[in-house]
């Protein structure tokens, strides 16, 4: 009886609240970024060797996410890092990554 109760415990105090990526969010975010860059859709087609821009149109409805090799490119073609390109749910409200990060550092 005692190990169970030490293990409820345990298990209580790590309750984690995980972010989840907003993928609406963040194609809007990938839109933005690549019309501050002066880039086309057609630009980024040709940048990544897409035979067609469906992939590109996805990414900014939301529908997908870059796999984590594009989302370098996009970082490297932006000249922003991941994080400023990922935009994140927090309690509810849509916050890119990097403010998440700023917040989570003061409270350290």
């Amino acid at each position: 009886m005692p190990s169970e109760r030490r293990e409820e415990s345990t298990m209580m105090q790590y309750h984690i609240q995980y972010p989840t990526i907003n993928m609406e969010m963040t194609g809007r975010n990938i839109a933005q970024l690549r019309r501050e860059a002066g880039l086309s859709i057609h630009d980024l087609q040709e940048i990544f060797g897409f035979t067609t821009p469906q992939a590109i149109y996805k990414w900014q409805r939301g529908a997908t996410l870059p796999t984590v090799d594009n989302l370098v490119i996009l970082a490297l073609v932006f000249g922003v890092p991941i994080d400023r390109i990922l935009v994140m749910d927090t309690a509810g409200a849509p916050m890119p990554i990097h403010d998440r990060t700023a917040t989570l550092q003061s409270r350290c």
